[in-house]
């Protein structure tokens, strides 16, 4: 279930993407976000957010073996779609053991 839902949401995200940056380019994506504070505010909450999952991704990454760099430059890069792709391949941890 929670595969096809990162699937039905990385789809979802990637056309409204494809169609945002067909429509506007990628700079009318970026622009308007400087253009007043509360663009600004969703801006530096989109930073945040993404910092975060970049931290956790480290740390995931590692405990699970894989090298985190290529999901950090991506996400760096690409935005959310890294995220969801490095969930949609990661592959469960085996249960600790007591």
């Amino acid at each position: 279930m929670q595969r096809t839902l990162l699937t039905i949401t990385l789809v979802l995200f990637g056309a409204l993407s494809a169609a945002a940056l067909w429509q506007h380019g990628y700079w009318g994506i970026v622009a308007p976000h400087f253009r007043s504070l509360g663009a600004g505010q969703v801006l530096a909450d989109l930073v945040i957010a993404l910092t975060l999952v970049m931290v956790w991704m480290w740390h995931d990454a590692k405990a699970c073996g894989r090298n985190p760099w290529p999901w950090i430059v991506a996400t760096l890069a690409f935005g959310s779609f890294s995220p969801l792709i490095y969930l949609l391949t990661r592959k469960p941890l085996p249960p600790a053991s007591s």
